[in-house]
């Protein structure tokens, strides 16, 4: 439980192999001593799941707290139906669901930090986690994070050792350059049109669905919020096919294991200012901050649930989102959207919506073709 009580912290630990690097699967360094890292009653820290390499843990010593205490505060500050209060309320809030926040140290400098942190999406339906990469700098003794979308975040990406030199060229090279509002987008009515704007089409042509060009999978859910509750409808479910089952990336861009190794969900920031998220994996491909080409495998179709939601059944959970001049990322909509050579639009309920190519469309139950024109 997330409480004002002493709770232990549970450390995992992952084996890192480098930024821009693919780690093993599975995980092979010793566990590091959950009491070693046991935050004191009431901090922001409290009851968050920490999961670190050996060999961070040890470089950062008795500082591990302090960074964790500031990962986690920003993670409670933004996580969704929080309504933003302060660490200790939400985090009762959170824990009232069932939702665990994580915070991952993946790699540590001597003042820079970086890693995944998370909230679970809640286990009693079918929905989706939310999570953020984040970058921390030391600075006057003091842990400064940034969660992706804060300006922190972006002043990080510019300065951070952690950001390799082809990470920060995909991370820069948006094509949406205006700037968006830092701050959470209020979710839509189901009865509004969510039409992407001006240009958006063109922008997201080089956008592959999740599996093999001119191979099909079949649709098992039309455009729906990521989350399956609130939010705009950025996702859509496929499962089976002539694809193998195998899931692959819908764009080059720099891949980032979410759950850590041997979880099922992988995030994608490409380059031309949209990013991709991937879920309910099996025989996830771990990566971290690791350069991949379009169509590069992530996994297989599964039910995995690393993150919290549901899943009845084999399938790949994919959403769009997108990444702007800001850092910002933030689930978008899909209506009228060109995704794998298919036009995607809203139906009058979450789920139900279709695609369109040819003047053929393709609602739930279809198999369809990936297209790459």
């Amino acid at each position: 439980m997330l409480s004002g009580l002493p709770v232990r912290i549970a450390v995992t630990a992952l084996a890192v192999t480098g930024l821009l690097a693919a780690a093993p699967s599975t995980p092979t360094t010793p566990r590091v001593p959950a009491a070693a890292s046991a935050p004191a009653a009431g901090s922001p820290s409290s009851g968050v799941t920490v999961k670190m390499p050996t060999s961070v843990a040890d470089r950062l010593g008795s500082d591990r707290k302090a960074l964790v205490d500031a990962v986690s505060a920003d993670v409670l500050s933004r996580a969704r139906g929080t309504g933003g209060p302060a660490p200790a309320t939400a985090a009762g809030k959170l824990a009232a669901e069932g939702r665990k926040v994580v915070v991952d140290v993946r790699t540590v400098t001597r003042d820079w930090a970086r890693g995944v942190a998370y909230v679970e999406a809640s286990r009693a339906r079918h929905g989706a986690p939310e999570g953020w990469l984040y970058l921390a700098h030391r600075e006057n003794g003091r842990w400064v994070s940034g969660l992706e979308g804060d300006p922190e975040f972006a002043a990080h990406v510019a300065g951070s050792p952690l950001v390799g030199a082809a990470e920060r060229r995909t991370m820069a090279a948006y094509a949406e350059r205006t700037a968006a509002p830092r701050t959470r987008m209020p979710a839509p009515e189901a009865h509004e049109a969510q039409v992407s704007p001006a240009g958006a089409q063109a922008n997201t042509n080089g956008l592959l669905l999740p599996w093999m060009p001119d191979h099909y999978m079949t649709l098992t859910g039309g455009p729906h919020a990521h989350d399956s509750a609130t939010g705009h409808w950025s996702a859509l479910d496929f499962a089976g096919g002539n694809a193998g089952g195998l899931v692959r990336s819908s764009r080059e861009g720099t891949a980032t294991s979410m759950c850590g190794a041997g979880g099922g969900w992988t995030r994608v920031i490409h380059p031309g200012g949209f990013s991709t998220d991937y879920y309910h994996m099996r025989n996830a491909t771990y990566y971290n901050g690791t350069s991949i080409a379009r169509s590069a495998l992530l996994g297989s179709i599964g039910t995995d649930t690393c993150a919290g939601g549901s899943a009845t059944g084999p399938h790949v959970h994919w959403s769009l989102r997108t990444y702007d001049a800001g850092y910002n990322g933030q689930y978008t909509w899909l209506n009228g959207r060109t995704i794998g050579g298919w036009a995607w639009w809203n139906g009058s309920g979450q789920y139900s919506g279709c695609g369109t190519r040819l003047g053929v469309t393709a609602c739930p139950g279809t198999a369809l073709y990936n297209r790459t024109g």
